[in-house]
């Protein structure tokens, strides 16, 4: 049977659905609908059939995160590429075909972004299996959804026809974001459909598309390829050729450009959650059109979604109509229904600024578990501190700061200078300034500590690693 890779694009800014998606932390690793992640649900749409192990291509921030996912969902991958810097979507396709081709040119590639939903897997299934032969013959198979109203924020496919569920046609062009009314003209037509940003074709058939379409981008990308490096179960590739790779989409590159194009249409729930619109379309709602999620009360609103995302917060809406409000322990978002295009820009406004809020959260995810601040002020800082079974932090010091670390759950092993100790629940023990220390979970258990440190400067970059498992500067 012929070999179909999930090949499964992690990168993006995760602004549009800030506060909630942050740069340190976007859209695809959060719940944005309850369930799981957005990159466990793509993991998990991708299995079974004739689907091999995936390919990943991510950034360096999100690599953990990304092994994490794979991990937790039990899923071994063919590899996961690292770019050093983020490129666009051609670069990124441009490389997983090359990696595949030298194992099986005939192979097909299914390209997916990690933060899509789609209600219906099994039309998504059925769906990609409409697109096989079409694949096979050479095309480069783009899937197509049907619009259900007159939407700004996506592109659009144009059929020759009307569109046939589960067959591929031929598509006749690509049509950029349209204005409010050119959008409803299309919708009344009934040709067009919304691009999904998911292609399938073979390794051979997008290698050719490149060569024809977008040489430019062979020889930095296959340099890249070629001198990249294993780390840590991770392929990096080399900084130096990838940053020669002009940063440029694969619709742009190459859909636009060719002449071998099919679509395949697809009805199955699918969103790119692009937006708080967007995800409030998806929320349930009351009788008054309101979306709520736990923690919130609406009075006298209307089509109005209120968000508590901690559930140490409230979120009360009186009397408020078209209105988006998402509450973080540390951000909060208010805006205008119409509005939700401009979160972006206040993100940037936000970081121009300085303010650490635009992309860092109070908690932060690393291999080895994650940590979140509890309480800051002047010459202290509490965080809570959760580390993975057999996960190892850093040798590591401090120039400015001291530590002290309470035990909260299961047992600690804690090098300092010379000595190693062990730890369990209600023990603690004091790190000095400038002290070599490390900490480790020994255990089966997830190790759960408060840190209270103490000094005149608390930044995440005072630092000094001597030993690091995971090769961190």
């Amino acid at each position: 049977m012929l070999m179909i890779v999930p090949c499964i694009l992690v990168g993006g800014s995760g602004s549009r659905l800030w506060p909630l998606s942050r740069k340190m932390r976007p859209k695809q690793f959060v719940s944005v609908d309850g369930e799981a992640s957005l990159i466990r649900q793509t993991l998990e749409r991708m299995r079974g059939g004739n689907g091999a192990a995936p390919l990943v291509i991510t950034g360096e921030p999100y690599r953990f995160m990304v092994a994490e996912e794979l991990e937790q969902a039990g899923i071994q991958p063919q590899a996961i590429l690292v770019e050093p810097e983020g490129r666009n979507t051609a670069p990124a396709v441009l490389a997983a075909a090359m990696h595949l081709e030298r194992m099986d040119p005939d192979a097909l590639m299914l390209i997916a972004p990690s933060d899509h939903r789609i209600d219906d897997v099994s039309a998504f299934h059925a769906a990609v299996d409409a697109g096989i032969q079409a694949a096979r013959e050479g095309k480069l198979v783009t899937f197509g959804v049907k619009p259900d109203r007159p939407e700004t924020g996506y592109g659009y496919l144009e059929l020759a026809g009307p569109p046939e569920p589960e067959r591929a046609q031929p598509l006749v062009r690509f049509v950029e974001k349209p204005t409010a009314e050119r959008a409803r003209q299309m919708l009344a037509k009934g040709n067009y459909l919304w691009n999904a940003g998911i292609f399938l074709f073979s390794v051979q058939a997008i290698m050719e598309a490149f060569r024809a379409h977008a040489p430019q981008l062979i020889t930095p990308v296959a340099t890249a390829l070629e001198k990249a490096n294993e780390d840590l179960g991770f392929l990096r590739l080399n900084a130096q050729a990838w940053s020669g790779a002009e940063d440029i989409s694969i619709d742009y590159a190459i859909m636009e450009k060719a002449d071998n194009l099919a679509v395949v249409p697809f009805d199955g729930g699918w969103s790119d959650l692009g937006d708080w619109q967007a995800v409030a379309r998806i929320m349930e709602k009351d009788v008054d059109g309101n979306a709520l999620s736990e923690n919130t009360l609406a009075l006298d609103c209307q089509n109005t979604m209120l968000r508590s995302e901690d559930a140490r917060i409230q979120v009360v809406g009186i009397g408020l109509k078209d209105i988006l409000v998402v509450a973080m322990p540390d951000a909060v978002l208010v805006a205008d229904h119409t509005r939700a295009q401009d979160v972006k820009k206040a993100v940037e406004m936000l970081k121009a600024n300085g303010v650490p809020q635009a992309t860092e959260f109070p908690g932060e995810q690393r291999p080895w578990g994650r940590f979140e601040c509890l309480s800051k002020g002047e010459g202290f800082q509490v965080k809570r501190i959760m580390v993975k079974p057999r996960g190892i932090l850093s040798l590591q010091s401090h120039r400015h700061r001291a530590e002290h670390w309470i035990i909260l759950h299961g047992t600690a092993r804690v090098t300092i200078g010379d000595d190693v100790k062990e730890l369990g629940r209600n023990e603690s023990i004091y790190i000095p300034v400038g002290e070599k220390h490390r900490l480790e979970n020994p255990g089966d258990d997830m190790l759960i500590l408060i840190e209270v440190q103490t000094g005149d400067y608390l930044g995440e970059d005072d630092i000094i690693r001597y030993e690091d498992l995971y090769k961190r500067c």
